[in-house]
């Protein structure tokens, strides 16, 4: 674990999260450069925009930059709050043409993964298979879509299904590692361009170690977030799954669990994996609180990465 991290994977930064005043208004281009710009960057992720003639605006950019692009589907399903495992047929509809719009927008960005998240957990137990279903339904004809609109394998957009929390904030059915991996081996028998993101941020509120869920979930991963979260004050402007940075006060994850999750991922053979990205993508989820900017937040992001990497290459 010496050697640099860049021979090993590519590092990359949510930008929909760093900067939430750019969300699809204001200066997302310039917000978008000023991390391209960054040696650190390798992938920037982005949600599609509605703005004429910015998907292209941004791909120029990354294309000039040498930082490859990957798409966030979450932030509008989340909005609109749009299921692909709703028991209502339109609900679902709705939402999977949702996805097929990111779909359409990692195609024009030059992307290769497309990360969405599963709808609600049911409240009733016996509502839980019934919407599986759905959701395995929903994400084979998404992923097949995907595929009709390749022109190869060398462009051919992949669909991962970021893990989510199921009882604290956003209760998503995926999920619980068990379920998630369940879930995923039956999508994978049917379509090849399907995965998982895993995410450090959300493991604290999954109630689960690095080690349980990667062991679980490493067939199936294919993208990986960090960051951290905050789990026992609700009256914290951080609360719940709002990715503070890392080592915020009273927050779950810092140096010690970051170098423990790239340990895990390291011995799992995750950045070994042949993956649709040209190298397994680490990406970076971390969201301003209170007072403090994206710049200041995303210094101290990559501190804490340069420290947990030393402690890591140290042993």
């Amino acid at each position: 674990m010496l050697d640099d991290w860049k021979a090993r994977m590519h590092l990359g930064v949510v930008h929909f999260m760093l900067y939430p005043v750019a969300k699809d208004e204001g200066p997302v281009a310039e917000s978008f450069e000023a991390l391209a710009l960054d040696p650190f960057v390798d992938v920037i992720e982005v949600r599609r925009s509605e703005q004429p003639g910015m998907h292209a605006r941004l791909r120029a950019i990354a294309e000039a930059t040498g930082v490859g692009i990957g798409v966030g589907a979450q932030p509008l399903l989340l909005a609109a709050k749009l299921s692909l495992n709703d028991p209502e047929e339109a609900g679902r509809q709705a939402a999977i043409e949702e996805v097929k719009k990111s779909i359409d927008a990692a195609y024009e960005l030059g992307a290769r993964i497309c990360a969405a998240l599963s709808g609600p957990m049911p409240a009733s137990e016996s509502d839980i298979k019934h919407q599986m279903d759905l959701l395995v339904d929903s994400c084979v004809e998404l992923a097949r879509y995907s595929q009709s609109k390749a022109s190869g394998e060398e462009d051919l957009v992949w669909l991962s299904i970021e893990q989510f929390d199921y009882t604290v904030e956003k209760r998503c059915i995926i999920g619980p590692s068990s379920m998630a991996a369940e879930f995923a081996a039956r999508a994978r028998e049917q379509v090849a361009n399907f995965g998982l993101t895993v995410d450090l941020s959300h493991l604290p509120l999954l109630g689960e170690s690095s080690a349980e869920a990667i062991e679980l979930l490493r067939p199936y991963l294919v993208h990986v977030h960090v960051g951290n979260c905050l789990m026992h004050d609700e009256s914290d402007p951080a609360y719940g799954d709002k990715h503070p940075r890392f080592g915020y006060p009273g927050g779950e994850n810092d140096v010690p669990q970051l170098r423990e999750f790239l340990e895990v991922l390291t011995y799992a053979g995750y950045f070994e994996a042949e993956v649709p990205t040209p190298k397994p993508i680490v990406t970076f989820e971390v969201h301003p609180i209170g007072e403090e900017t994206p710049e200041q937040v995303w210094a101290h992001t990559k501190r804490t990465w340069m420290r947990a990497w030393a402690e890591l290459g140290a042993e």
